[in-house]
């Protein structure tokens, strides 16, 4: 896995990465047969913001070799694993929690869902901000920068490559690149912009609506207790064209 990551990434050690990992509670893989061909590492948390309960699930390390860019197979399995994770407790509101320093994750968020934050479209609401506040300092501390909503370190803790950095010229007529570009000018020395959507089927978008209710619908829901992690669902062919392609979730209780 660190193999993978650092060929995308500077100052990313494999001890940091191990430390990083041993923190996350699944991993959700893509495999060509028997080859990595990418990851995202996940951990689920409960947390209290605006006098409520609530819960999010938050990516850490993602990376997806560059020749499986716009393969849909991770990124479907993430989704029905929310909704895997949301049918245990159906009454509690559930969020993505993510960090980006790239302007291609954050792009996610708004194919994923209707209403994500920040984002270029409007200020994000109070409730929405004390989310990101409650789930930002629990879990960096003083490395978050809550006027700047950046995850900020002396050190950069991993940052893209310069051959993977480089932003062609037709992508600054996106209105969320550069929204991300000046929400976090520092995105090249390791800073990460923090985002936050619900994960609601209301909310979400076409694929990533009909995996979350496919999870959601699934006879085995995930728990956050680690005693139910052998209840995991297994998600073979999770949206892949390619039928020897596939997403799978592994607990790492």
């Amino acid at each position: 896995m660190h193999s993978l990551y650092a060929s995308y990434y500077d100052a990313s050690s494999a001890e940091q990465f191990a430390k990083d990992l041993a923190a996350k509670e699944w991993v959700i893989e893509l495999r060509e047969g028997a080859a990595l061909r990418g990851f995202t590492t996940l951990a689920a948390t409960d947390f209290a913001a605006a006098g409520a309960k609530r819960r999010a699930i938050y990516s850490g390390d993602t990376i997806i070799h560059h020749r499986y860019w716009g393969d849909q197979a991770l990124a479907t399995a993430f989704c029905r694993f929310a909704g895997a994770l949301k049918s245990s407790d159906r009454g509690t509101p559930l969020y993505w929690f993510l960090i980006t320093k790239g302007h291609r994750t954050y792009r996610y968020l708004g194919a994923f869902s209707h209403r994500y934050f920040p984002n270029p479209y409007g200020a994000t609401p109070v409730e929405a901000q004390a989310c990101l506040d409650a789930l930002a300092r629990a879990r960096f501390g003083a490395a978050y920068l809550g006027a700047r909503g950046i995850v900020h370190y002396e050190e950069s803790r991993g940052h893209l490559k310069p051959e993977w950095a480089t932003i062609r010229p037709a992508l600054l007529a996106r209105p969320e690149v550069r929204f991300f570009l000046e929400r976090n000018p520092h995105h090249s020395r390791g800073d990460e912009l923090c985002c936050l959507a619900e994960l609601a089927a209301e909310n979400l978008r076409s694929y990533a609506r009909s995996a979350f209710v496919a999870g959601l619908d699934d006879s085995s829901p995930v728990s956050i207790d680690r005693g139910m992690c052998p209840a995991l669902p297994q998600l073979p062919s999770a949206g892949a064209g390619d039928p020897a392609r596939t997403a799978a979730l592994h607990s790492r209780a």
